[in-house]
């Protein structure tokens, strides 16, 4: 049975990715790894699918992990890119199955404008030059590409890659039309899942403006959102959990893990402060993973 409490969690992560999308361990790998490091609740959260639940959920099983089928959704709130965490305790309804096509055909299409782009500097050939840094057939992202240009020699490394070509306003940075935040939240509330506010300190929102998107959230059903993703400033982190207290969201948390030998491992996460916000795991829909029945 989970903590009631947020302070002094141990061996939960609710954010975490595999092969099924950008993580570089297989499903099964990622499981063996979070038991290794004591884990015994967790969430497998790749964009925008969940293919890899069904081999996650084997390997977690074996281990006696408890393990939430999830997504990370990608949608858009005036303009801005934001990515809502679907936890999925009933699984993927037809509503859902039919947004996840949606979204993987948008990638599909981001990705081969990205590549067009890149091979104006340099990278021939760079939608397969990506799906061979991918490893798979799965969606490609920007991390796919700019390992690519790495391979390529085009660049010395990947943090130059999105600094030259990928990052935020570069020829890379390709800006999809994502469905709308109300959209992504309403497939999730008709899968009888919680929607989660993906790592709301990351979109360069003024406090204002952060209390604008979570007044929209909640107003198409949203009902969490992550207090802590990763590391994060205590201080920072602390007003999150007073912006989260006012407007009544669910606490989550979760490492955003992608890869081994990076700063963050699966329930590698800041101590969440001391407060009056409530854990995601308490909410009524997941009772059942908390091990409340």
């Amino acid at each position: 049975m989970l903590s009631d409490t947020l302070e002094g969690i141990r061996g939960i992560d609710l954010h975490l990715h595999s092969t099924a999308s950008d993580g570089k361990l297989s499903p099964a790998s990622l499981a063996d790894l979070c038991h290794a490091r004591g884990l015994t609740h967790v969430a497998l959260t790749d964009h925008d699918t969940i293919d890899g639940v069904e081999e996650a959920d084997e390997r977690c099983r074996y281990h006696g992990l408890s393990l939430l089928a999830a997504a990370e959704l990608s949608c858009q709130w005036r303009g801005i890119a934001l990515h809502v965490v679907a936890l999925l305790p009933e699984g993927v309804s037809p509503a859902l199955e039919e947004g996840l096509k949606t979204l993987g055909l948008a990638r599909d299409r981001r990705a081969r404008e990205i590549a067009h782009r890149l091979e104006k500097v340099g990278l021939a050939d760079g939608l397969a030059r990506a799906r061979q840094e991918a490893g798979s057939e799965r969606p490609l992202g920007r991390p796919d590409f700019a390992a690519a240009l790495v391979a390529a020699g085009v660049v010395p490394d990947v943090k130059t890659a999105f600094k030259r070509y990928l990052g935020a306003g570069k020829r890379g940075d390709v800006k999809m039309h994502w469905p709308e935040l109300a959209t992504v939240v309403g497939w999730i509330r008709d899968a009888g899942g919680v929607a989660v506010v993906a790592h709301p300190l990351r979109y360069g929102m003024t406090r204002r403006k952060r209390d604008l998107m979570f007044s929209a959230f909640i107003d198409a059903g949203g009902e969490a959102a992550e207090l802590v993703s990763g590391y994060q400033n205590p201080d920072t982190t602390h007003d999150l959990a007073r912006q989260l207290d006012f407007h009544g969201l669910y606490g989550s948390v979760g490492s955003d893990f992608h890869y081994p030998g990076g700063p963050l491992s699966p329930g590698t996460i800041s101590p969440p402060p001391r407060s009056h916000v409530r854990p995601v795991w308490c909410h009524p829909a997941l009772r059942r993973f908390a091990g409340g029945e």
